[in-house]
């Protein structure tokens, strides 16, 4: 099946799920800088992979999809950093980063598949 539209793409909707939690989660704090730091992190990876998905080759998508990537590895380090300063207790950042690392997954095998060479 060939995908037509970024929302059929399961890291992006999971991204997208991700970035609401992150929101739930920290849109409260008080902390400005924190807060607004780690939010955008984590809407940068589903705008990303949204961008990257309307751009003409494999290999720009692919690009975009490495910035996806390297913006939920900045979520995840900031989740720990997160529970080390108490804004979020263990068991919180231990789902949440398990969710990253989810969507991370997603994204790196996606990357693999655009730069697969074709088969004959």
């Amino acid at each position: 099946m060939k995908i037509t539209q970024f929302e059929e793409i399961i890291a992006w909707q999971k991204a997208q799920d991700l970035a609401v939690e992150i929101y739930q989660y920290f849109g409260s704090i008080r902390d400005s800088g924190f807060k607004d730091q780690i939010c955008r992190a984590a809407v940068s990876v589903s705008n990303n992979i949204a961008e990257g998905f309307d751009r003409q080759t494999d290999k720009q998508f692919s690009s975009y999809l490495f910035i996806a990537l390297g913006s939920a590895s900045e979520v995840r380090s900031m989740l720990y950093l997160a529970a080390r300063i108490q804004l979020i207790q263990d068991s919180t950042r231990n789902e949440l980063i398990d969710k990253t690392a989810e969507v991370s997954r997603i994204i790196y095998g996606f990357i693999k598949s655009l730069n697969k060479p074709p088969s004959n």
